[in-house]
């Protein structure tokens, strides 16, 4: 095993080995290369995250990590590997761990510090026991009373756990168990308990060569010779410990440090990994609320602009309406005081004859109808200038109301979001809070605060999407009985207005049958009319498929709308066959088909501005046929 690790050693740096150095001057080989590392005359990190080994050129992967590289610098520092590799290893752990440990995330374990510096004056292939234990011998008796306390005091330099008394089938032995700690400091320690029973002629071999024992005690460090004996000495040891070489210990050691430094750095990837993560989920709420405030701002200038406009119209119309009502009163006061002096003047003359006096009289009689036909005018006129005023204050409470309805909305939308914002937030923070565990944080205790804030922002939440629930069924009720206005407006409408009149009824949708006879008439001749009406059918059965879906989605700037697919089969084969007037009166039908009645693929019928080609308002309507009707009774 030695043998092998040299030589992957020996392919795996390019060092010079030819001049070796002794033990005692790798500490200071190991000092001049850490200098040199340090300097920068040597360089060993590329990068925040990237290092390389300078004292290994040769190797094909120059590329590490810290967790890497470090494993390598103490591994080969370890190692029976040449002095000089040695130290110059050693010196890059040190710079790793002292002047780069910002990369790891955490400092370096005990277990690795213990590794980098393993004890030197040992021997791979010599076998200890292990955990590390020194056997002392002719102990007298009272010293091992309370766990050995005198004994343990008088070793305290050495660092023992603890003091075994050794007792056989006669009692007690007059040998002791000195335990040490498992790492390197504790086989230095119990080295150095060696040495001083051997400095002063007390070891194992004085024991053995020394008939008179006298009231010396003997120590020695516990081998494989003593594990295997079969005295009571060798059953305790062989109970209690295993037999190990230094070489075994080292790369079960070296092992052990490797997983642990792959697990911490596994487990600080996957934590920043979720931070990442969670501060991405932050930053998009935070996106989500200032588009949410951005577009209810906007809504609010153009309900604002739309309310002023509004409110300007209807001034506008009430003044015309109150004008052309003073006008009418004015005229019909004239009309009578002239109908009155034209009676009077009657009654004055003096018919001579039966036929003037029968004139007068046709005369007289057609002044009174006249007369009786203006009043009811005016009657009617006042009924309908009530009526109009009626409906006007209704429209104008009815958009109050909506408006109203509105705003409440919108608060509870800006509450709600608010609250689920809250909601997430308290969620991350308990989340954080459970993976603080064990960094001085009263996780429970905080855990349970976070619950209950979250338990009563929860609770909120709930009653207000209820609250929420009761206004939409409120404002779709509203908005229901508003659709049916409409609808009775446009069916009492149909028949007074005009195709050609500035407000009218548009059936949107349908197609316009103009282009369709146009290009039938280049195509059939005699019988263009007759296809033309078969075309405009089979196209109007098209545009109510449900299946067919000739739109495509295209994002200009925040918003996406949805616009005619110019590469749809069935629209390019239009198009080739009957022409681009077609083809605009089919996209313009299935784009009111889409923007009016997209659920249902169905004409219906709307309200239309001919004049500024749009959608007309109830105002407007009713505007107009006010406006219609006053015109009939002044021709009247």
């Amino acid at each position: 095993m030695a043998h092998g690790r040299q030589t992957w050693s020996a392919m795996e740096c390019s060092s010079d080995e030819s001049s070796e150095l002794s033990e005692t001057d790798i500490d200071d080989y190991a000092e001049k290369s850490y200098l040199d590392l340090k300097s920068g005359k040597l360089v060993a990190r590329l990068a925040s995250d990237r290092f390389r080994c300078p004292f290994c050129p040769g190797k094909k992967k120059q590329d590490y990590r810290y967790n890497e590289l470090l494993q390598h610098a103490v591994g080969v520092g370890a190692s029976n590997r040449a002095a000089k590799v040695k130290a110059n290893h050693q010196a890059l752990a040190k710079l790793l761990k002292e002047d780069h440990a910002d990369a790891a995330g955490t400092l370096p374990s005990r277990q690795a510090l213990a590794l980098s510096n393993p004890p030197k004056p040992v021997k791979d292939q010599e076998v200890f026991v292990w955990p590390w234990m020194g056997i002392l011998t002719n102990v007298p008796v009272e010293q091992t009373q309370g766990g050995g306390a005198i004994l343990m005091k008088q070793l305290a330099d050495f660092k023992p756990l603890r003091y075994t008394a050794v007792y056989g089938s006669n009692g007690y032995t007059g040998y002791g168990i000195v335990l040490f700690t498992k790492d390197w400091i504790g086989f230095k320690n119990a080295l150095a308990f060696q040495n001083f029973f051997k400095s002063q002629r007390l070891g194992k071999m004085d024991w053995k060569e020394t008939k008179r024992h006298g009231k010396y005690v003997f120590g020695w460090l516990a081998k494989e010779e003593d594990y295997k004996s079969d005295d009571p000495v060798g059953v305790f040891l062989s109970a209690n410990g295993d037999l190990k070489t230094v070489s075994d210990l080292e790369q079960e050691m070296s092992s052990k440090t490797d997983n642990l430094i792959a697990n911490l750095a596994q487990q600080i990837t996957a934590k920043s990994k979720y931070l990442q993560e969670l501060e991405c989920k932050c930053n998009q709420m935070n996106l989500s609320l200032q588009k949410a405030m951005e577009e209810r701002d906007l809504l609010h200038k153009r309900y604002n602009e739309e309310m002023r406009n509004m409110e300007s119209a209807t001034r506008e119309h009430t003044q015309r309406v109150f004008q052309e009502t003073d006008k009418l009163r004015k005229q019909l006061v004239e009309k009578e005081s002239y109908i009155q002096r034209r009676s009077r003047q009657l009654n004055e003359l003096v018919a001579q004859t039966d036929m003037e006096r029968r004139k007068l009289e046709e005369e007289r009689e057609k002044n009174a109808d006249e007369n009786d036909s203006l009043n009811l005018a005016r009657i009617e006129q006042q009924k309908a200038d009530e009526c109009a005023l009626k409906l006007l204050e209704k429209h104008k409470k009815e958009k109050e109301a909506a408006f109203n309805k509105i705003l409440q909305l919108e608060r509870q939308v800006d509450e709600k979001q608010k609250l689920e914002l809250d909601i997430e937030q308290l969620k991350g923070k308990l989340e954080v809070v459970k993976h603080m565990e064990g960094e001085g944080v009263d996780v429970k205790k905080r855990s349970e605060e976070l619950t209950a804030e979250l338990n009563e922002r929860i609770e909120e939440m709930e009653d207000l999407e209820a609250l929420n629930q009761t206004l939409v069924i409120k404002e779709r009720m509203t908005n229901d009985e508003i659709q049916d206005a409409k609808k009775e407006l446009i069916t009492g409408l149909s028949e007074l207005l005009g195709p050609r009149s500035n407000i009218r009824i548009k059936r949107m949708g349908e197609l316009d049958e103009k282009p369709f006879l146009l290009a039938c008439k280049q195509r059939y001749g005699d019988n263009a009319e007759m296809e033309a009406v078969k075309l405009c059918s089979l196209w109007q059965e098209d545009l109510k498929d449900p299946n067919w879906y000739p739109f495509k989605i295209v994002i200009t700037g925040p918003t996406a709308e949805q616009v005619i697919n110019d590469e749809d089969e069935k629209l390019v084969s239009l198009k080739e066959q009957l022409g681009e007037d077609v083809y605009k009166a089919v996209t313009t039908a299935l784009l009111e088909i889409n923007e009016y009645n997209a659920s249902g693929s169905y004409v219906v019928s709307e309200l239309w501005n001919n004049k500024e080609n749009r959608k007309a308002s109830i105002t407007e309507a009713i505007q107009h046929v006010l406006k219609q009707w006053k015109a009939q009774k002044r021709r009247r």
